[in-house]
């Protein structure tokens, strides 16, 4: 198990040797950590990461070799009776079945006769069509169908559910991916062309040779230093339907780390709200206000957004629409006061071009983007790039 585990750190690019992995084996042996999954994995980690922006490479890697094994480490316990969780067997329905099932109402009904069933109901339940269980066709409880629901713990099956009653972790990108193309690199760089300044305090040395050759003498010539000034905002959303696209995440971030020099970067999920975080471990507890980087950040930041903008219509519309806390202001506010002070924000979404017209959500996305939505492709970085190159801050 552990050489399989040292094998799957060095496949996956973190430099793990044979003396760090006996390190490993003889601090188990002397019992200098408890005897807990969650001790174990910090060990381990001290032991093999040597630099930070290997902590999610380490994260995949711990998962996939003790998964099964060893119980979630970090997580914090949901208040929900556990059993509730496990769902017994996903009811199979025909399309027949999933037709008649309809709409239980607003997100107001929904939410008012979630807090009603939770006063009323004693004990566990699975199946049906009325009270909080697994599967069925109930809209509150998890592994069950219902065009909308509230998702209490378990997994997504058909990511209808407009609040989900979990606490869920997510990782950070890594910055030090490897582009399989530069191609991204070379679409931002059409930002940074638009925004070169600087002081002529810069040897010219072909200019200087040159000039040398041509007086005689020594001829020192000198030329702007050129550096990018392009200062941009970058906000990722990161979890639940952006998982598929995790890695074309990591190949924009890191080319956009390399890319900017005034590069600020923070996560948030599915939509921007009052707060957001720049470590996906700590983001419950190392939170941003969102009002401090609206007066931090001056008004010729650009901004972009990365996300498929897929969630339900109320997270962006309605006050308690969040779907892991009560946010106080709907999501919509949000966005309006980030384009109202920076003129400059785009939107990227990884999602075809072509299906974003099935989405409620995603329209309504473009609508308070003033449609400056664009596809996470080539091209659509070309076109962002060049419509934040118009936009002066």
């Amino acid at each position: 198990m552990f050489l399989n585990f040292l094998d799957e750190l060095r496949a996956a690019g973190i430099p793990a040797s044979l003396k760090e992995h006996l390190v490993l084996i003889e601090a188990l042996e002397r019992d200098v950590i408890e005897q807990t999954p969650e001790a174990f994995y910090y060990l381990a980690r001290a032991t093999f990461v040597k630099d930070e922006g290997l902590l999610d490479r380490f994260d995949q890697v711990f998962q996939k070799v003790f998964k099964g094994i060893l119980t979630d480490y970090g997580q914090q316990a949901v208040d929900v009776p556990e059993e509730w969780l496990k769902a017994i067997a996903e009811k199979f329905l025909s399309p027949e079945e999933m037709e008649k099932i309809k709409s239980l109402g607003s997100w107001e009904e929904i939410m008012d006769t979630l807090k009603q069933r939770l006063e009323e109901q004693q004990g566990r339940h699975q199946g049906g069509n009325k009270w909080i269980g697994t599967g069925g066709t109930s809209p509150f409880g998890n592994s069950g169908y219902n065009p909308e629901g509230v998702r209490i713990g378990g997994e997504s099956k058909h990511k209808r559910a407009i609040k989900v009653w979990e606490k869920r972790e997510f990782q950070n990108l890594d910055s030090t991916k490897q582009l399989g193309t530069r191609n991204i690199q070379v679409a931002l760089r059409r930002l940074r062309r638009f925004a070169r300044e600087g002081a002529v305090e810069e040897l010219d040395l072909e200019g200087t040779i040159q000039g040398t050759a041509r007086q005689g003498w020594l001829d020192i010539r000198m030329r702007p230093e050129r550096h990018n000034a392009v200062k941009l905002l970058l906000f990722l959303d990161v979890g639940g339907s952006m998982d598929p696209y995790i890695r074309l995440c990591e190949e924009l971030f890191s080319a956009a780390t390399s890319e900017f020099k005034n590069l600020e970067f923070f996560y948030f999920h599915n939509c921007l709200y009052d707060a957001v975080w720049k470590d996906n471990r700590r983001r419950w507890s190392e939170r941003t206000n969102t009002w401090d980087i609206l007066h931090k950040y001056g008004h010729d930041y650009k901004v972009v957004f990365v996300g498929d903008a897929a969630m339900s219509p109320y997270e962006i519309t309605h006050i308690g629409g969040s779907v892991e806390y009560m946010n106080q202001e709907a999501g919509s506010t949000w966005l309006q006061r980030v384009t109202n002070t920076y003129p400059a924000t785009v939107w990227l979404n990884p999602v075809p071009e072509a299906q974003w017209g099935y989405s409620q959500s995603t329209r309504i996305m473009r609508e308070l983007l003033n449609d400056r939505m664009y596809p996470l492709t080539l091209s659509g970085m070309e076109d962002a790039m060049r419509e934040l190159s118009r936009k002066q801050g």
